[in-house]
C-alpha cells in the first residue's frame, strides 16, 4: 500500500482513498484487523485522520469497529453484493438512458480512449490498471447527467460490489469480457439510443451474478454469508 500523501491537502480524505483501494484490491484482506497507531505510523500522521477515515469507512460498510475489541475488515456478504448490485442497475440504467440524450461528440471520444487504454491493460494483463480504468469509465458516463446524488448513490453501492469485482478479473470473468461490455455500452451512447444503452448496462452490470457464487465457492473465508436474494433468483444474466 503506498504511504505517499499529499501534505497540503486534508489528510483523513486521502487515507480514505488509499484504505479503501487496499480493501478493494485485497492488500488488506477481509477479517484482518487494523490499527490505527500502526496506520498512523505507516503514514507518518497523527491519529486522529486515521479514526476519521476508519469511521467512513465503517460508514461504508468496509470496516467493523468494535468498542475494546479492535477494528476489522468487514467480510463480504453476498446478500449485500447482490442487493447493491441491484441498486446499482436500476440507477445507473437511468444514468445511461440519460447520457445517451446528453452526451457530447467529445466525451464520446473520451470514453473510447479510455476503452483504448482498457485495451492496453488486457494486453499487458494488467488487472489493478484495469480496475482503475473500470471506475473511471463508469465515472465518466455519470459526470454527464451531473446528478451529485446519483452519484452517490452509486459510490455507496460500489463499496460492496467492488471487491468481488476486483476478484473477478482475476478469477471468474475474462478482462476482455469487460473491455467488451463497455464498448457495447459506448456504441449504444454513440447512437444516441438509450434503450440500447439500457440493455448494455443491464447486461454489463449482471456479469458480477456469473463470477459471485464462483469467487464465493473458491474463497469462503473471504465471505460472511452465501446467501442471494430473492431477487436475483428472478435475473437471467446477459439479458434485460
Amino acid at each position: 500500500m503506498d504511504a505517499t500523501l499529499r501534505p497540503k491537502d486534508p489528510i483523513a480524505p486521502q487515507l480514505f482513498a488509499k484504505l479503501r483501494q487496499a480493501i478493494i484490491e485485497m492488500t488488506l484482506r477481509p477479517g484482518e484487523a487494523l490499527s490505527e497507531k500502526e496506520i498512523a505510523s505507516r503514514f507518518g500522521v497523527s491519529r486522529q485522520p486515521v479514526r476519521e477515515a476508519f469511521i467512513k469507512l465503517s460508514e461504508a460498510g468496509l470496516l467493523q469497529i468494535l468498542p475494546n475489541r479492535g477494528t476489522f475488515v468487514v467480510k463480504i456478504s453476498v446478500r449485500e453484493v447482490a442487493n447493491a448490485r441491484f441498486v446499482r442497475e436500476a440507477v445507473e440504467v437511468g444514468i445511461a438512458r440519460s447520457a445517451s440524450q446528453m452526451m457530447t461528440n467529445a466525451q464520446i471520444d473520451g470514453l473510447y480512449a479510455c476503452i483504448e487504454r482498457q485495451r492496453e491493460s488486457v494486453a499487458n494483463a494488467d488487472h489493478r490498471q484495469l480496475n482503475v480504468l473500470d471506475d473511471a469509465f463508469h465515472r465518466a458516463i455519470a459526470d454527464v447527467v451531473d446528478c451529485d446524488y446519483a452519484s452517490r448513490i452509486v459510490e455507496g453501492a460500489r463499496a460492496q460490489t467492488d471487491r468481488v469485482r476486483y476478484l473477478g478479473l482475476w478469477h471468474a470473468t475474462p478482462m476482455t469480457i469487460l473491455v467488451q461490455q463497455h464498448t457495447a455500452i459506448v456504441e449504444a451512447l454513440a447512437q444516441r439510443d438509450p434503450d440500447a444503452a439500457e440493455l448494455a448496462t443491464r447486461r454489463h452490470l449482471r456479469e458480477i451474478l456469473i463470477a459471485l457464487p464462483l469467487i464465493a465457492q473458491n474463497f469462503p473465508d473471504l465471505f460472511e454469508d452465501r446467501d442471494l436474494p430473492a431477487h436475483t433468483a428472478m435475473l437471467q444474466v446477459g439479458k434485460p
